[in-house]
């Protein structure tokens, strides 16, 4: 069966050929366990911590930074959970009202265990202004977490601007780069933060491993009990071979990553540029200027996304929003404090109407999209919108 063309790199990525590699040793040969003490275990040991160091790098941290999980939303978790078991007399957290689900949902529950939540909103184009949170800052503020770019339009926030802010006022900066970690230069200094999360099944390594970076001195306490691995922060055995890979997927994003950034973003620049020039009314979603460099979001007029990704499956693989979000998922609306609202998300946070809503889709590029599928989904999309509206494209 020929396979639609993929431009869902935002949902997950394949893995690439030199991160298999990598890992296949690990999954067929050695087996030691970190913890154990002979040559096995030391084996395993050392590969996990050339990982950690390569993971380390690609951010510019140090490699006792690098807390390995089995994804990011457990990175976020414990950001989140962890840093509130540390600090019980701090009992107010801030977010923006388009964080992924993974933090909105940590968040919610510290609010049932009694943390007071703000929700801080976006501008039109998806962006979270720093006076913002300097407003809803407190002295009892634990922690401000800030995506820094959103996984639906793309739009990056300006983090190291809130994180000042932050830190000004005594409180800790989460950022989840789980989207912008190996598409756009993400550095722990000048970023500010002092937990950032990562998923490398983003930028073409494996699922099932993510990576919480803690700076030194934050104060946080685990989540899960168990042993001691992860410097006393994720009890359990070491997924070996996923470590590997993650560590591989950061090795090669940094040595590619200039090249990467110039690729996608042209890619997704030629894509948007035919589809403007051939269907009318087609409005961008998300800033102009500060976004992923793979990510188009755009509405057609007149139709639902939905229902033109339905007509195009079998030529195109895309999506109205993110893999992650359900459609009764719940999130926090800024507009009133401490309500939850299911018909609110990314879009409606930046104040779009009912009918661009309807007609958005997400379509991400990736490193093996090629011109030619770009301009096989420009003819695809437009002669369904055409088909399914009545009109003509131009």
């Amino acid at each position: 069966m020929k396979l639609p063309i993929y431009l869902d790199y935002n949902a997950t990525t394949p893995v690439a050929p030199e991160v298999a590699a990598a890992m296949r040793p690990w999954i067929e040969e050695h087996f030691g366990n970190p913890s154990s003490s002979h040559a096995h275990g030391l084996r395993a040991r050392r590969a996990v911590a050339e990982a950690r160091g390569q993971v380390a790098a690609l951010i510019g941290a140090n490699d006792d930074e690098i807390v390995f999980t089995g994804s990011a939303t457990e990175a976020n978790n414990l950001a989140l959970l962890g840093v509130a078991r540390a600090l019980p007399d701090k009992r107010h957290l801030i977010v923006s009202a388009i964080e992924h689900p993974a933090v909105m949902q940590p968040a919610l529950h510290l609010r049932e265990l009694g943390w007071q939540v703000t929700v801080v909103g976006v501008d039109a184009t998806g962006r979270v202004a720093p006076a913002d949170v300097a407003a809803a800052l407190r002295p009892d503020t634990a922690l401000v977490s800030v995506m820094h770019a959103n996984n639906e339009v793309g739009t990056i926030q300006p983090v190291a601007g809130i994180a000042a802010l932050v830190h000004a006022n005594g409180s800790l900066m989460h950022t989840d780069a789980a989207q912008s970690a190996g598409k756009v230069t993400v550095n722990v200094d000048d970023l500010g933060v002092d937990l950032l999360t990562l998923a490398t099944h983003k930028f073409y390594g494996p699922k099932g491993i993510g990576a919480l970076y803690v700076r030194r001195g934050t104060p946080i306490m685990p989540i899960l009990f168990g042993a001691d691995q992860e410097h006393g922060l994720r009890p359990g055995t070491e997924n070996v071979a996923q470590i590997v890979g993650a560590g591989e997927t950061a090795r090669l994003a940094r040595a590619r990553l200039a090249q990467a950034t110039r690729h996608l973003a042209a890619l997704r620049d030629e894509l948007h540029r035919r589809l403007a020039d051939a269907v009318p009314g087609l409005m961008l979603n998300g800033h102009p200027e500060h976004r992923l460099p793979n990510t188009l979001h755009v509405s057609f007029p007149g139709v639902a996304g939905r229902d033109l990704l339905a007509a195009v499956a079998d030529e195109v693989a895309a999506s109205v929003g993110s893999a992650c979000h359900s459609e009764a998922d719940a999130v926090m609306s800024p507009a009133v404090p401490g309500t939850v609202s299911r018909d609110s998300g990314v879009l409606a946070a930046m104040g779009c109407d009912a009918a661009r809503a309807r007609g958005a889709v997400r379509l991400s590029v990736g490193m093996n999209t090629t011109p030619a599928e770009i301009e096989r989904t420009t003819a695809t999309l437009c002669a369904a919108w055409a088909r399914l509206t009545g009109r003509k494209a131009s």
